[in-house]
């Protein structure tokens, strides 16, 4: 396993960690984790070096806290660095945020949380939480010795990321990022922005959520040019690991294959690691999916809340991923589940406040018909 220092103390990390958000599940049910699986893939992933656990509060509907409780029992919880996320959407009050600490602790069977998180910031949470003096609170839980390091997780736009990353002494912080999603968020200047502060970053969907791990044939044609014969996920990874900025890797892996493909890549990709002609191809892939995108939303949510209740960036995904990443059925299945809640694009009823505020200037209510049309063709 390759390692990288972490944080000003230079901790020792290996450059792949594993994520707990998409474990083995009994029966589909996401809030019951199939424990000897999961178990099996992280007892053979710390075997071979992986030193990096990242969870957070809602992950498997709660549940993946209380499994790793069970999991990592003395000596083992020595043996790794226990990452999860304060559910900072939960807080309504300054004792909140001690309150859930002290469940995740609970949850978790441990006395300290070696990296903590204030999870999936944005624009609404961060005001708020701001307000609630969180600063506070995670100085006070540090020198309580509940927590060793402090970060956060982003799901917002750039100038936000940047006021975040300038507003405390961060030890590192958690972004998005994979080679189609270069400017999205955070992207490579939030990157750049980061490093340039002295905070470490880990990043968070490689592959893209899995997408990128199968290739449709136009693209695996692309890939077949290069004389090195990789696999789409292990593209989508090397991109990556090929950074000197970056820290460390999240993959949420769920079966053995992954694992063991995943740790096998780790263990010969460094900083340097791609050629200029293997950075080229990445770069003309990406070229040939983004020119598949129909609508280019980029998820900035504020166009919502939609007076209608629109669900309106996932209403653009789904749309974009039957043509991006030939997921037509999935979609199609997905937006069944819209439909049901109210939340699809024929409640629409072009009132034109969203098209009013987009950054991207989007016609979307003509976009929301076109999306509903091609989701709905088969019902």
């Amino acid at each position: 396993m390759q390692y990288r220092y972490f944080t000003k103390k230079r901790i020792k990390i290996s450059n792949l960690g594993f994520g707990c958000m998409r474990l083995p599940t009994l029966n589909n049910d996401l809030s019951k984790i199939d424990e000897k699986k999961s178990s099996e893939l992280l007892e053979f992933a710390i075997d071979k070096g992986i030193n990096y656990i990242d969870t957070a509060y809602p992950y498997h509907q709660g549940m993946s806290e209380v499994f790793l409780g069970k999991f990592l029992n003395y000596p083992l919880r020595n043996k790794v660095y226990l990452a999860t996320k304060s559910p900072v959407w939960l807080v309504e009050k300054y004792e909140d945020f001690e309150k859930y600490l002290d469940e995740q602790l609970e949850r978790l069977k441990t006395d300290y949380i070696d990296f903590y998180l204030l999870h999936s910031l944005h624009k609404k949470t961060w005001n708020k939480i701001l307000k609630l003096n969180v600063f506070d609170f995670l100085e006070e839980a540090k020198n309580k010795g509940k927590i060793k390091y402090i970060g956060f997780s982003f799901h917002d736009e750039l100038p936000l990321f940047k006021e975040i990353i300038d507003s405390y002494p961060w030890d590192f912080c958690q972004i998005q990022l994979n080679f189609l999603d270069r400017d999205y968020q955070a992207g490579l200047e939030g990157l750049s922005y980061a490093k340039s502060k002295d905070i470490d970053v880990i990043i968070m969907e490689p592959v893209k959520g899995g997408r990128l791990a199968a290739a449709p044939e136009d693209i695996q044609k692309i890939w077949d040019e290069s004389p090195v014969k990789r696999s789409p996920a292990e593209w989508a990874l090397k991109y990556i690991f090929n950074m000197e900025e970056i820290s460390l890797v999240l993959s949420g892996m769920s079966t053995m294959e992954q694992v063991v493909e995943n740790i096998k890549i780790a263990e010969v990709s460094n900083p340097g690691c791609l050629t200029l002609e293997e950075s080229n191809l990445i770069d003309k892939v990406s070229k040939v999916y983004k020119d598949k995108v129909k609508v280019g939303c980029t998820g900035c949510e504020y166009c919502l809340p939609c007076p209608s209740n629109v669900a309106i960036p996932d209403i653009f995904e789904l749309y974009n991923h039957i043509y991006v990443f030939d997921k037509l059925e999935e979609s199609k299945d997905s937006y069944k589940s819209y439909k049901e809640k109210n939340i699809d694009a024929t409640k629409c009823v072009e009132c034109g406040a969203c098209e009013e505020i987009c950054p991207q200037h989007l016609s979307i209510i003509d976009y929301l018909k076109d999306a509903e049309e091609t989701l709905n063709s088969s019902f």
